[in-house]
Formats: structure tokens, C-alpha cells, sequence
């Protein structure tokens, strides 16, 4: 009974281990499949990636004004927190609340740590899968109809009882490059998200200090409607009293009132608006609106002086542009991976492990077993389905292409506008200033006229108006100056730069 079961076992470990261990040409099959896989696996298929070609000027359209300067190699004005270039310390200290409580730059950074994970999940494909497989089978029957195979192939009733622990080894082999360019997909579209993150963090940082400006605009002219209707209350005291001496009119006196009230109705009404700018800021900063008030201030200083790049650096600084290139990148590679589909899987699978009908015997050495051998699958017919997948994937490619190209010609488009508004701003506010003056003087004359009964009230009404509405356009104008400088900022980067793109 011993030797017919020792030779049951025999005979077990002879069926596993001579599955695909045949001699050839003195190495075994399973080496031989090794080496071919390691030679193949240097080839790969798809178009080589190659930068799209760009529309590039050699220099801007508009000339340098006094706003900005071309940037040196050296210079470091605009790096990391750009905003700090207005030395306005409560614009500094908004921005900083950006990058940790903006809920739109956490949401970008989750998905680029997402992007990240998946090009370890696409790496992973270049090893091998290992998985276990622990098992127990127990059978049993009271039947006399049934029979069981027991040891030394006695036929028996009752119950047996099998315990496995099987090691499996899995492995597709990269012969053509499909998870290589999966990688490199995965890897661009990695790099493309940054981009995204940086593109977001540097229009969130941007639109706090668009908002910002905007609201210290407006406190600028709350004062200015202060010291107005502080004047306009003046003149009313005064025709109130030019009335009770009989000099002037009660149309006059109404003038004069209705003059003041509307000044009083316009100064609040700017109230709505610095609301809902702060609003807008408290959001930017991670904040419900309830929680931050901003005090009534001032806008602090000229615009900067912004050095500027020349065009061709233009697209290393964006990381817009950026991450359409790097999407372009991505596209390439999903061409390689549809080509690969025309091509054979190879694959190389393993097993080992031990078997045995007794749990206390089943670590031993004679219980071990072994397989192992590669397979080939190839499709021979799917109406046209891989030939279709790779123009959709070449069509993708030349999608993204258009759009990269659309993007670098959108970032010329931002720099040249806010370089023409800066320069025409400039000589605006020039003009501005003098027309302020202008009003100021014929408002003295004006009232020196009427105080002398020389005019009417109504001239005096028309020089008050006239002087409010340049004083508006003057903050106006410079409102709008301390925008365009965000806005170049903005469109210049913001003092990033690809060389920040991770490595995958």
C-alpha cells in the first residue's frame, strides 16, 4: 500500500512538472521564451513625439512703455508670490490664504495627485502579477452509489479531503511598446494636470487681486463722494441763505437739494457693488462672506514696473500653453497604443506551489508542482475596429495640435492687449488729470460768479457735475491701470515656468 501510494505521488509530480520543460538545442523552452522577450521588448510602435511648431513672434507689436521693461536673464522680479510687486501688505496677506483654503486649487491638486497615481497604475504593467491562492476541498458522501478514489486507487465510500497553495505568476510582455506608451500617456497627462493646478492657482491669486483693486476702487470713491456731498451741502447752506436774503430763487434752493440727494443716492448706491466684491474675496480666500470685512482704504502706489519676456519665452512661462503641449504629448502616445492592438500579446504565465490531501504533509517537498509557458493571441477579424481606433486616435492628436496652437496664439493675444492698455491707460490718465483741474477751476469760478450774482445757480450745478463725473474717470483710470498690471502679470505666467512641470 505505501509503494503503490509513493508511486501515485510520483506519478502527480511527473504530470506537473513536465508540462513545458522540453530540451531545446541544450536550453529549456521556458528560457528560450525569456530571451525573445527580453530582445522584443525593445521594440515599440506609433509616431516618435516631436513638439508641434508654434506661431512665434520675434518681438511684440506694441513698443515699451514706461509700465514695463524687457526682462533680463537674471531678473527675478516676478517669481513666486508676483502680488508682492504692488507692496500693498493686506493685498499680501489675502493671497496668501489662496493656495491653502481655495477650494477650486484643492480640488485641481486632488486631481493632479489622482494623475500622479495613474501613471503608477500604468507602470505597474511592466511587471509581473503575483497572486495566492489558498484552498481546502472537503468531499463527502453517504451514498453506496457513489464511489470516491482514495490512495493507491482503492475505490472507497466516504469522504477525501484536498488542500492547495498555489503561487501564480502572470506577465504580458511589452514586445510592442503598449505599456511604454501608456506610460508616456499617462506620464504627459500627469504633466498636463500641473499644468492645470498652476493655471488655476495663478487665476484664483489673479482674480483676488482684480477684486481687490476693484474694491479699493470703489472705497476711493465713497471718499470722493464724502468730500463731495460735504461740498454740495455747503452750497446748499448757501443758497438756503442767499434765498432767506431774497437774492436767490426757491428753485435754486431745490436745485441745490436735489443736487445733494442724488450725490447721497450714488454714493450708496456704490455700496452694492464693494459688497459684492468682498463677497467675491472672501471666496477666493476659502471663507464664507460672513466671515471677512474689509475695511475702507486706499489704492496704494502706481502700477509696477513688470518685466516682460520676449515671445519666444512666452510659451515657457504659461502654464496654459503648457499643459496643451503636454496634452498633445499625451495624444501622440494613445496613437503608438492603437497601433500596438495590430500586433500579437505575448504573454508568460507560471504556477507553483504545493498540493496535497493532507494538511499536515502539505508543505513538504513531494507535494510541490510547477507549469510554466508563454501564450500567443492574435485577432484575426474585427471588421475594421483597430483601423478605425487609430484614426480616431490620430484625429484626437490633430484636435489637441489645433488647440495648442489656439492657446499660444491666445497667450500673444492677452500680452499685447494689456501691454495697449497699459500704454493707452497711461496717456489717459495724463489727459485725466488735467481735465480734474480744469473742472476744479471752473467750479471756483463758477461759484465765485454766483456768489457775486453774476450767474445762475444752474452753472454752478453744471461745474459740480462736471468735476464729480472727471474725478470718477480719474479713480476710474487708475482702477483700471492697476488691473491691466494684474492682467499681464497674468498673462505672462505670473513668473512660472515649465522647468516646474514635475518629471511624471
Amino acid at each position: 500500500m505505501r509503494n503503490s501510494h509513493k508511486q501515485a505521488q510520483d506519478s502527480q509530480r511527473s504530470r506537473h512538472s513536465s508540462v513545458t520543460l522540453v530540451p531545446f538545442c541544450g536550453y529549456s523552452v521556458p528560457l528560450f521564451c525569456l530571451l525573445c522577450c527580453y530582445v522584443f521588448s525593445a521594440c515599440s510602435v506609433g509616431p516618435k513625439y516631436r513638439k508641434p511648431a508654434a506661431p512665434a513672434p520675434a518681438a511684440f507689436k506694441e513698443p515699451p512703455p514706461n509700465q514695463w521693461k524687457e526682462a533680463k536673464p537674471q531678473d527675478d522680479t516676478l517669481r513666486g508670490d508676483w502680488w508682492e510687486i504692488f507692496a500693498d501688505p493686506q493685498l499680501n496677506d489675502l493671497e496668501a490664504q489662496v493656495n491653502v483654503s481655495n477650494q477650486t486649487v484643492a480640488a485641481a491638486e486632488a486631481q493632479f495627485r489622482a494623475a500622479r497615481a495613474a501613471v503608477r497604475v500604468a507602470r505597474a504593467g511592466l511587471f509581473p502579477t503575483v497572486t495566492v491562492g489558498p484552498s481546502a476541498t472537503f468531499t463527502g458522501s453517504g451514498s453506496s452509489n457513489r464511489a470516491v478514489l482514495g490512495a493507491g486507487n482503492v475505490v472507497r465510500a466516504g469522504s477525501s479531503s484536498s488542500y492547495a497553495l498555489p503561487l501564480d505568476f502572470s506577465y504580458e510582455v511589452d514586445v510592442w511598446g503598449k505599456v511604454r506608451k501608456t506610460i508616456e500617456a499617462a506620464a504627459a497627462t500627469a504633466q498636463a494636470t500641473a499644468a492645470d493646478l498652476e493655471t488655476i492657482r495663478l487665476s484664483s491669486h489673479a482674480e483676488l487681486a482684480l477684486d481687490y483693486f476693484e474694491l479699493r476702487g470703489l472705497d476711493e470713491e465713497e471718499s470722493l463722494f464724502d468730500q463731495t456731498v460735504a461740498g454740495f451741502e455747503q452750497a446748499l447752506q448757501l443758497t438756503t441763505n442767499r434765498f432767506n436774503q431774497g437774492v436767490a430763487s426757491a428753485v435754486d434752493v431745490e436745485q441745490a437739494r436735489t443736487q445733494l440727494e442724488t450725490a447721497r443716492a450714488e454714493a450708496t448706491d456704490l455700496g452694492v457693488q464693494r459688497a459684492q466684491f468682498e463677497h467675491a474675496i472672501a471666496i477666493l480666500t476659502g471663507k464664507p462672506p460672513a466671515e471677512l470685512t474689509l475695511a475702507r482704504g486706499v489704492l496704494i502706489g502706481e502700477p509696477p514696473v513688470i518685466p516682460v519676456a520676449l515671445p519666444s519665452e512666452l510659451l515657457e512661462r504659461r502654464p496654459d500653453v503648457a499643459g496643451a503641449e503636454r496634452r498633445v504629448a499625451s495624444a501622440n502616445a494613445q496613437i503608438g497604443i492603437a497601433k500596438a492592438a495590430y500586433f500579437p500579446t505575448i504573454s508568460l504565465t507560471a504556477s507553483a506551489g504545493f498540493d496535497s490531501t493532507k494538511i499536515s504533509n502539505l508543505l513538504t517537498w513531494p507535494s510541490r508542482f510547477w507549469s510554466i509557458g508563454p501564450s500567443f493571441s492574435e485577432v484575426l477579424f474585427d471588421a475594421g475596429k483597430r483601423h478605425a481606433v487609430v484614426a480616431q486616435a490620430e484625429a484626437t492628436y490633430d484636435a489637441t495640435v489645433a488647440l495648442y496652437r489656439q492657446d499660444v496664439l491666445t497667450a500673444f493675444q492677452d500680452v499685447e492687449d494689456n501691454l495697449a492698455a497699459l500704454r493707452v491707460l497711461a496717456d489717459e490718465a495724463g489727459q485725466q488729470d488735467l481735465a480734474v483741474q480744469s473742472a476744479r477751476r471752473s467750479l471756483d469760478l463758477s461759484l465765485d460768479r454766483y456768489r457775486g450774482g453774476i450767474a445762475i445757480y444752474i452753472e454752478v450745478i453744471t461745474a459740480q457735475n462736471a468735476l464729480l463725473a472727471n474725478q470718477r474717470t480719474a479713480i476710474g483710470i487708475r482702477t483700471r491701470r492697476m488691473t491691466a498690471s494684474v492682467l499681464l502679470v497674468k498673462a505672462l505666467g505670473g513668473g512660472w515656468n515649465v522647468s516646474q512641470l514635475p518629471a511624471d
